[in-house]
C-alpha cells in the first residue's frame, strides 16, 4: 500500500509539474527564511552559555532616583566588591572590572591597539576562563602582568607558548605575560583580548577607592545554595550605610538576563531588551512559514476536482477515510521534506550575506542534532499544516457523486476558504510593507533631527602618550595645515558623555529633590569645535585658567533650575562655587531618541582624554586626514593614530532599528513573492478552468482587455479586502512600537495608500500574465478541445 501511495505521489508531482514547482519552491523559500531567523534567535538565546556556571554569576546594578526618574546602571563604587565579599554571607567571590578600552601594545616594531580590561583576580575564577598556558591562581600575583587570549598571542608571537615574555604597554612599561586563555566565542558579553590586574589601574586612579565614586563594574559569584533574595535585601542599602547622603540602591542582576533583558523603565523596573526582537523575529519566521503553507493549501484545494476521481475509486475499493487523510498528509510531508533539502541549499548559499546583514557569524551544522532536528521539525510542521486542510477536504468527497461526475457539494466552501487564505496572505504582506516604511521613516526622522552641533567634518580620537600635554603645539600645527578649522580636547566624545552626578546645588533648589546632571571637562575651544551655538552669555576665554571656576550649561539645565538671570547664577558642587557664564542650545548625546539631558561643561583641559578636530568646510578628507595624522605622529611619536568620524559613529546608534528595518523589508519582499507564487498558481488554474467560457465570450465579441479584466477582477478584490484588514492592524502595531520613542515620527495616511497600491500593482502584474495569455488565445482551438 505504501509503495502504491508513493508511486501515486510521484505520478501526481510529475503530472502537474508546474504546480509542484510552485509548492516546493514556495515552501523552500519559507523554510529557508525561517531557518535563517531561527539561527539568529539561537545565537541570541544562547548568549553567555559558554560560562557553565552562569546561573551563579551576577553583576551589581546601581539604582538611583533623581527628580522622580530612576536610573539603573552598571557603575558602582570601587570598595563595593571587597565590602560585599566580607560582609554578606552567600557571596562566594567578587571582582571589579574597568570598561573595555583600547590600549597600545608593542613588541619591537609591532605596535597594535588591543581591547581589554583591568580586573581583580576573582574575575578569572568567576568566569572560569580556560587557560592554555599559566593558571588563574598565580596569573595576577604580581603587578604589571597580563593574561592574553590565544588570538592576541598569535598576533604578536605567532605562538601561544608565551608565558614569561613581555609586551610594552602604552610605550611605557613592560608587562609580563602570565597566562594565555582560549578565545571566547562571539556570543558572550565580553570582547577583551587582554586582562591586567585592577590594582595597577587603581594605583594610577586613587579616587577609585572612594565610596562616592561610581566608576567600576562589580561582578559576584554566589554560593550554589545561596538565597539571592536575602542577599539583595542586605545589598540594597549597603552603600548608603557606608556613607551618609548616598542614596544609591544596589542589587545583583543575573547573567542569564544580561543579553535579553537589561533594560529598565523610568521607575527602575526591568523591561524587555533584546527579547522583544527575539519575539518579533520568531513571529516573522512563523508568519513566513504560514504564508508558504497557505500556498500549498490553496493550490491543493484548487485542484481538488482533478483528484476527486482518484478519491472516489479508492473509496469504492474500500479505502477508509483515515487512510486517504494519511495519504494526502504523507504527500504533503514528502513535498515539505524535499523543500527542506532545497531550503538547506538556499541557507548555505545566502548565509554569508545574512551574517553581514546581522553582524554575526552564524553557521548551520547539519551534524549538530539541534540544527538537523530543527530543520526536520520545521519541515514536518509545515507538511502537517499545509497538508491538513487539503487532506480532510479531499477525503470528504462522496464517491458516488464524483464517479458520476456530479459537481462537488463542498466546492463553494472550499472556494470561500481559498479566498480567505489569499486575503490572509496579502494582509500579512501589506502589514509588513507598512511596518517597513514606517521603520524607515522613523530612522530618517531621527537622523535628520537638529543635533545642536554639526557632526559633518568632525573627527575625534582617544589621546595617548603626551597628547594632552602637547595639545597647544598639536592645535597650532593642525591649523597650519590649512585643512583644519579648529581643535579641542574633552573628557568624552560628543556622542557619548557618560559622567554624571546629582550633587549640584543652586539658589532655590528643592532640598528634597536631586537632579542627575551630565558633566564634561573640556578645553576653551570645545564648543566652537563642535559647532554648537551659544544661546546666552559667552564662550570660555582662550586662557582656560580665567574660567576655571566658570561653567557653561545647556538649555535643559537652565530650564530646570529656572533662574531669573541664568548668566551669573552661582551653583555649588561639594562647596565649590561655580558661576554660569553661558548657555548653549541643547545638543543630543547618548540617547538620540530623547530630549537633551541637563549638562554642565567645565573649562578644565587637565581632565581630558579625547582630541576633537573639525575640518574646514569643503576639505577633501582623503588628503586632509594624512596631514592630520602626520601632525599627531610628529607631536606624539610612537603611537599609531586611530580616528573616528562622528557622523559614521552616529550611524551606529541606529544598528538595531536598521537591522529591524532591513529584515522587515527582506521578509516583506519574500512574503509578497511567496504570496504571488500562490496567486500565480491560482490564476493559472482559474484560467484553465474557464477556457471554454473565455472561448464562448470571444466568439460573442468580448475584447481581450475585457476578458483580462474579468479574470483579474476577483483576485484584485481579494487584495483590496486584504488592505482594509491590514490597515488597522499595522496602524495599531506601529503606534505601539513608536510609543517606545520620545522623539518619533507621526504615521501618515500616504503610507497606507502606498502599501495598498503596491500590493495591488504586484498582484495585478502576477495575475495579468495568465489573464492576458488566456484572453488572446484562439477561441476555436479552446472550443475544439472541449
Amino acid at each position: 500500500m505504501f509503495s502504491n501511495y508513493l508511486k501515486t505521489t510521484f505520478r501526481n508531482l510529475w503530472k502537474h509539474r508546474g504546480y509542484s514547482f510552485l509548492n516546493i519552491f514556495g515552501l523552500s523559500v519559507g523554510i529557508a527564511c525561517a531557518s535563517l531567523i531561527f539561527l539568529w534567535i539561537e545565537d541570541e538565546v544562547t548568549y553567555n552559555d559558554y560560562f557553565t556556571n552562569q546561573s551563579t554569576i551576577y553583576k551589581v546594578k546601581d539604582k538611583q532616583t533623581y527628580n522622580g526618574n530612576t536610573f539603573v546602571f552598571d557603575a558602582t563604587p570601587g570598595p563595593l566588591a571587597q565590602g560585599m565579599k566580607l560582609e554578606i554571607p552567600g557571596i562566594k567571590t567578587t571582582a571589579r572590572s574597568t570598561w573595555t578600552n583600547d590600549v597600545l601594545f608593542a613588541l619591537k616594531d609591532k605596535t597594535i591597539y588591543q581591547a581589554g580590561n583591568y580586573v581583580d583576580p576573582g574575575f578569572l575564577s568567576i568566569f572560569h576562563l580556560q587557560f592554555i598556558k599559566g593558571n588563574a591562581a598565580t596569573a595576577f600575583s604580581q603587578l604589571n602582568t597580563l593574561v592574553i587570549t590565544e588570538k592576541m598571542a598569535n598576533t604578536f608571537f605567532n605562538s601561544t607558548d608565551v608565558v614569561g615574555k613581555t609586551l610594552k604597554v602604552d610605550n611605557n612599561k613592560d608587562y609580563v605575560i602570565t597566562g594565555v586563555i582560549k578565545d571566547l566565542p562571539k556570543n558572550v558579553s565580553f570582547k577583551f583580548q587582554w586582562l591586567a590586574p585592577f590594582a595597577v589601574f587603581e594605583n594610577e586612579n586613587t579616587w577609585l577607592k572612594q565610596w562616592g565614586s561610581n566608576s567600576v563594574i562589580t561582578y559576584a559569584e554566589i554560593e550554589a545554595n545561596a538565597d539571592i533574595e536575602h542577599i539583595n535585601k542586605q545589598l540594597y542599602n549597603f552603600v548608603g550605610n557606608k556613607v551618609k547622603g548616598i542614596s544609591a540602591k544596589m542589587m545583583l542582576y543575573p547573567m542569564k538576563r544580561w543579553r535579553l533583558y537589561d533594560n529598565f523603565d523610568k521607575s527602575g523596573n526591568e523591561i524587555k531588551g533584546k527579547l522583544k526582537y527575539v519575539n518579533l523575529f520568531s513571529l516573522i519566521a512563523w508568519v513566513v512559514l504560514i504564508i508558504a503553507c497557505i500556498n500549498f493549501m490553496n493550490l491543493s484545494t484548487a485542484r481538488s476536482e482533478q483528484r476527486a476521481r482518484e478519491v472516489g475509486v479508492r473509496k469504492v475499493l474500500g479505502a477508509a477515510r483515515y487512510k486517504l487523510i494519511c495519504q494526502f498528509i504523507g504527500e504533503s510531508l514528502f513535498m515539505s521534506l524535499v523543500s527542506a533539502l532545497f531550503a538547506l541549499f538556499i541557507v548555505f548559499v545566502v548565509l554569508p550575506w545574512f551574517n553581514t546583514l546581522v553582524h554575526k557569524q552564524l553557521s548551520l551544522n547539519i551534524f549538530y542534532p539541534v540544527h538537523w532536528g530543527g530543520l526536520i521539525l520545521i519541515a514536518v510542521i509545515c507538511g502537517i499544516i499545509a497538508g491538513s486542510y487539503p487532506a480532510f477536504y479531499l477525503s470528504s468527497f462522496n464517491p458516488v457523486s464524483v464517479l458520476k461526475g456530479l459537481k462537488l457539494k463542498t466546492s463553494g466552501g472550499a472556494v470561500f476558504v481559498r479566498k480567505g487564505l489569499v486575503v490572509l496572505q496579502f494582509t500579512i504582506s501589506v502589514i509588513l510593507i507598512i511596518c517597513t516604511v514606517i521603520i524607515y521613516l522613523q530612522i530618517q526622522h531621527t537622523k535628520n533631527r537638529d543635533l545642536g552641533y554639526n557632526k559633518q567634518g568632525l573627527i575625534y580620537m582617544q589621546m595617548q602618550g603626551k597628547m594632552a600635554e602637547n595639545f597647544a603645539a598639536i592645535k597650532n600645527d593642525l591649523l597650519q595645515t590649512g585643512v583644519v578649522e579648529n581643535a579641542s580636547i574633552s573628557s568624552q566624545s560628543v556622542l557619548q558623555i557618560g559622567s554624571n552626578t546629582g550633587d549640584f546645588d543652586w539658589p532655590g533648589k528643592d532640598p528634597g529633590k536631586q537632579l542627575l546632571v551630565t558633566v564634561d571637562q573640556a578645553s576653551p575651544e570645545f564648543i566652537s569645535t563642535m559647532g554648537a551655538h551659544i544661546k546666552a552669555g559667552r564662550d570660555f576665554y582662550a586662557n582656560a585658567s580665567v574660567d576655571s571656576n566658570n561653567v557653561i550649561v545647556n538649555s535643559a539645565f537652565a530650564k530646570t533650575i529656572n533662574a531669573k538671570n541664568i548668566i551669573g547664577t552661582v551653583i555649588t558642587r561639594s562647596n565649590v562655587k561655580l558661576t554660569i557664564i553661558g548657555v548653549i542650545t541643547d545638543f543630543i548625546y547618548n540617547d538620540i531618541y530623547t530630549s537633551a539631558a541637563p549638562l554642565i561643561i567645565f573649562c578644565s583641559p587637565k581632565y581630558t582624554s579625547v582630541l576633537n578636530i573639525r575640518f574646514k568646510a569643503g576639505a577633501d578628507i582623503k588628503t586632509a586626514l594624512p596631514q592630520v595624522e602626520n601632525v599627531i605622529k610628529k607631536n606624539n611619536p610612537g603611537y599609531p593614530t586611530s580616528f573616528r568620524f562622528v557622523d559614521a559613529e552616529f550611524e551606529q546608534f541606529f544598528t538595531e532599528e536598521t537591522l529591524i528595518g532591513n529584515l522587515a523589508s527582506i521578509f516583506a519582499t519574500l512574503a509578497i513573492i511567496i504570496s504571488c507564487l500562490g496567486l500565480f498558481g491560482l490564476a493559472a488554474y482559474t484560467a484553465e478552468r474557464r477556457t471554454k467560457e473565455i472561448g464562448i465570450r470571444k466568439v460573442l465579441g468580448a475584447t481581450s482587455q475585457g476578458l483580462a479584466a474579468l479574470l483579474s477582477k476577483d483576485f484584485i478584490v481579494l487584495v483590496i479586502l486584504a488592505c482594509f484588514v491590514a490597515f488597522p492592524i499595522s496602524w495599531y502595531t506601529m503606534q505601539l512600537w513608536l510609543s517606545n520613542y520620545e522623539y518619533r515620527v507621526s504615521i501618515s495616511i500616504w503610507v497606507f495608500i502606498l502599501a495598498g497600491l503596491l500590493a495591488i500593482v504586484i498582484a495585478l502584474a502576477t495575475v495579468s500574465f495568465q489573464a492576458v495569455k488566456t484572453s488572446i488565445a484562439n477561441p476555436a482551438k479552446s472550443l475544439r478541445s472541449e
